[in-house]
């Protein structure tokens, strides 16, 4: 078994700064209605833990800088958050970053970029084509769907302009708001960020399990195909102990496959399910 030289490479430490109208900016991209107070309202804050992703940006976009990948093929396969305490209304969070694995796929290669803090870890995989073949590890496949039918079944509806506004959260990259940018990378038109599509996702979901979006603890999924802004997810979730294992999808194609959800608390689950919500994302 052979060992990319890209493996446990240190990225670096870095501290961003953030304010409150940050992390209400995000919660307003992400899909927080007016009344959501305790995410909009500066004096009832609570930072969504998701928005720790934007916050540490940098440091896949670092390892692509040093040049272990293409940057114009590299997709973003998969994005992995723990939570270990809730981040403040505003300040600042120091972060380590280091090529934590690389996975040989034979004709691509997987990053992992894992990004430590106080407050979360949260791991990047980054499919990048042409960078395997040198003998290492294929690493684990993709988690199966349950075959049962699902729990809980919801729908979100994103905005058409919610790319636009994601953007302003740091992820700028011209594919989500420039449509000869999107048509150079294969896509008809411009594209939400997965990150975007999967926060989307977690504060309905929280909503059906009856826990607050703020209390997300862990949190898992792969980005199977684009999502475009406007579109309608439409989610099935299936309980999973005290998570929720869920699968999205847009026009029946999968677009978040393996996903996995755990919140601090939630209530009772022994009633019965509930069925076909709609939400605006």
């Amino acid at each position: 078994m052979t060992n990319s030289p890209w493996r446990g490479r240190d990225l670096g430490t870095r501290t961003v700064s953030y304010t409150e109208r940050d992390a209400i900016l995000y919660a307003l991209a992400v899909g927080a209605r007016a009344s959501d107070l305790d995410l909009v309202f500066e004096e009832r804050l609570r930072v969504l833990p998701t928005f720790a992703l934007t916050l540490a940006q940098w440091a896949p976009d670092a390892l692509g800088a040093l040049g272990a990948f293409d940057i114009r093929t590299a997709v973003h396969g998969a994005q992995r958050l723990r939570v270990l305490a809730p981040l403040a209304r505003s300040g600042e969070v120091a972060m380590t970053a280091r090529v934590a694995e690389v996975w040989d796929k034979g004709s691509a290669a997987v990053f992992d970029v894992e990004v430590a803090s106080e407050c979360f870890v949260a791991t990047w995989s980054l499919f990048a084509p042409g960078c395997g073949g040198f003998g290492g590890d294929r690493g684990a496949g993709a988690p199966k769907r349950p075959e049962k039918p699902a729990d809980q079944r919801l729908s979100v509806t994103t905005h058409p302009d919610q790319a636009a506004l994601y953007r302003l959260l740091g992820d700028r990259h011209h594919m989500h708001i420039d449509p000869e940018a999107a048509r150079a990378a294969g896509m008809p038109r411009p594209f939400l960020h997965g990150l975007c599509t999967l926060a989307a996702v977690t504060l309905p979901v929280a909503e059906t399990l009856g826990a607050h979006p703020a209390d997300v603890v862990e949190l898992e999924a792969r980005f199977a195909a684009p999502v475009f802004p406007g579109e309608r997810l439409d989610v099935h979730g299936w309980q999973d102990g005290d998570g929720l294992r869920f699968e999205t999808s847009a026009h029946e194609r999968t677009a978040i496959s393996g996903g996995r959800i755990r919140f601090r608390s939630t209530r009772p689950t022994g009633g019965p399910p509930i069925q076909e919500e709609d939400h605006d994302a």
